[in-house]
């Protein structure tokens, strides 16, 4: 199977590279994937590959192999892009002003319908269903995962997998983490009303600076109090905005702050929260304000099924021999493939794309953000192996 595998990707590596850098040069916005989705849609129809919208763009579909209702493994893909102007001299750079794939979402679509192509050739070489599915809107809350197991793409499903490029490792390696692999992510809104006024009329106004800079504070402190004893997971609370739009001597009416807050612990997630309304509400009678405080819920903890994972890693050993299969830490940064892995079992693993030589290095999410292309070939030939590797699990631990 292996063999077989590395032959069909290799027979469709120009390809893979040719839907990647068209879907790079035309990169659309989370929920706007309208011409990424058709272009995927065109594609798998012209492989007779059973397909359907899901969710306006997403895409849904199925490759049957022998006795279909065995087992359904379901593989991820995310296909929108993201607001960054690319800076960028290759030919395919993005032709939409302001829009980049800064994420590789451009390369996890290319290489999930290359794992159709492969698994669409061997189909009657297995048993069990693969579901394929083409997800929208994975950079914006609610995240598309959501929205996507709201319509069902999860029924009958045993498993879930997906791939994520990953700069950290060369071209060429993989890495895999069990357990808790991403944290969650909630977003703080935060808005302190009050009599504004002149600095000096100290009777006249409440001061509303130093009451947001006071909770400001004391929420940031809470991760300190979380954290006091040493841990593998802390938790993160920080702020990134903070506007109080006065003067030297005017103090505003309004403040208010923005901030994120990330913990692999969903209960102290929700003790957190508890925690952050009383201290506005605290802060409301010392200081005689008004403070409204909306946390938007973000994507829960990314889990990764320990059994599952280590079962992938053996397979990805297999494939690719022991030195390429790397361990990799917990990551503070938010997913939302995390929907699915409260639902079903779950892996997300990473595939390694930069490449010193080739000054491919750049992270995610900056304006320059590019992976070596041959890290596609190992990521198509290795996910479908995994997948048929999954439908044979007889027993979950």
């Amino acid at each position: 199977m292996i063999e077989k595998i590395k032959a069909l990707t290799e027979e469709i590596k120009d390809n893979i590279i040719a839907w990647r850098r068209r879907i790079h040069k035309s990169p659309e916005l989370s929920f706007e994937e309208y011409e990424t989705s058709q272009m995927i849609r065109n594609q798998l129809d012209s492989w007779g590959i059973e397909n359907k919208i899901a969710n306006n763009t997403g895409v849904v579909a199925t490759v049957k192999g022998r006795n279909p209702d065995y087992k359904v493994v379901a593989l991820r893909a995310d296909i929108d892009a993201l607001p960054i102007q690319e800076i960028s001299t290759a030919e395919y750079c993005s032709g939409n002003e302001g829009v980049m794939h800064a994420c590789g979402h451009d390369a996890h679509t290319a290489m999930l319908l290359g794992v159709a192509y492969v698994l669409n050739q061997l189909k009657d070489s297995f048993e069990g269903t693969i579901k394929l599915i083409f997800q929208p809107g994975e950079e914006k809350l609610p995240g598309g995962a959501s929205l996507m197991i709201e319509k069902d793409v999860l029924e009958n499903v045993d498993a879930i997998i997906a791939q994520h490029v990953y700069p950290d490792l060369p071209c060429g390696e993989v890495g895999f983490y069990a357990g808790d692999y991403m944290a969650s992510c909630d977003e703080i809104n935060i808005t302190v009303r009050g009599k504004g006024g002149h600095a000096a009329k100290i009777k006249e106004r409440n001061n509303t600076t130093v009451a947001a800079a006071k909770i400001l504070c004391a929420i940031s402190e809470l991760s300190s109090e979380f954290n006091k004893e040493e841990r593998d997971n802390p938790i993160i609370i920080a702020f990134g905005s903070f506007i109080a739009d006065g003067t030297y001597n005017v103090i505003p009416n309004e403040v208010t702050l923005k901030g994120t807050m990330r913990t692999f612990n969903e209960e102290e997630r929700k003790l957190i929260k508890i925690k952050i309304k009383n201290i506005c509400s605290e802060i409301d009678d010392e200081f005689g304000v008004e403070t409204t405080a909306f946390i938007e819920e973000g994507y829960p903890v990314l889990i990764n099924d320990v059994s599952l994972t280590e079962s992938l890693k053996d397979g990805a050993i297999e494939y690719l021999g022991n030195d390429n299969v790397k361990p990799i830490p917990q990551l503070f940064t938010a997913e939302d493939f995390a929907w699915y892995s409260h639902k079903v079992r779950s892996c997300m693993y990473r595939i390694g794309t930069s490449n010193i030589e080739k000054g491919i290095d750049s992270k995610q999410h900056t304006p320059t953000f590019d992976i070596d292309e041959d890290a596609m070939e190992t990521g198509v030939g290795l996910m479908a192996y995994l997948a048929v590797k999954t439908l044979l699990i007889r027993n979950w631990e």
